[in-house]
């Protein structure tokens, strides 16, 4: 199953029972914390099954949370930790149950020893992160509601039976949360989408019909 991976892809088959001897699987429910933020950080987390959200919470406001991404199965988190010995700067919740590979650091920095292309990966997929949390940033400087909601409904998105879909894990709050908004103002934007001719709202989910939104 490891070699599924795309962060151990191309592991011979010693290299993958190493890895495979030290993880451990972990199952939590949805709505619960992986980690939190200030938590002493041990471990490395791979995503086999569910999805998860990153998130910064205000700690003037802890109600108040910014979600900064949404991992699925196959990606990865808790691995910049590792490189600087400091605690989770963000929390992790899941958004529906989920199970995890669990890799504690010492094991991990052993693979890497073993296995140089797995630093290389994880650095690609950090820098990849980095780009995305720059994108959005000027996404939230730039561009109004509208082109924030279509644009995050784009990158959310999944393929289901030929169709572009965005699930049901996946509220109109946290939605609100990842661009900023109200919930009010995303509720609006989605039915005026709608109204557009360019997306498909059902009770557990929203269909895209139209990529071509205002994403200017």
């Amino acid at each position: 199953m490891l070699n599924t991976i795309p962060l151990f892809q191309n592991l011979n088959d010693i290299q993958l029972a190493s890895i495979g001897a030290h993880m451990a699987l972990r199952v939590v429910e949805k709505g619960e914390f992986v980690v939190r933020a200030g938590d002493k950080a041990t471990s490395l987390y791979i995503i086999v099954a569910g999805s998860v959200k990153v998130v910064s919470a205000d700690p003037d406001n802890p109600a108040h949370e910014v979600i900064l991404k949404l991992l699925r199965p196959g990606e990865f988190f808790g691995e910049m930790p590792m490189f600087d010995k400091e605690a989770h700067g963000v929390s992790v919740v899941t958004l529906e149950r989920c199970h995890f590979q669990e890799l504690s650091y010492r094991a991990f920095e052993k693979a890497i020893i073993a296995s140089p292309e797995i630093a290389q990966r994880v650095m690609v997929t950090m820098a990849g992160r980095l780009r995305a949390a720059n994108r959005k940033i000027g996404n939230l400087a730039l561009l109004d509601i509208s082109s924030r909601v279509a644009r995050t409904l784009l990158e959310l998105a999944i393929m289901s039976n030929g169709r572009r879909v965005v699930g049901e894990q996946f509220t109109q709050k946290d939605l609100a949360n990842m661009i900023g908004a109200s919930r009010e103002m995303v509720n609006r934007t989605l039915h005026d989408l709608q109204d557009d001719g360019f997306i498909e709202i059902h009770r557990r989910s929203i269909t895209i019909l139209k990529e071509d939104m205002r994403v200017n």
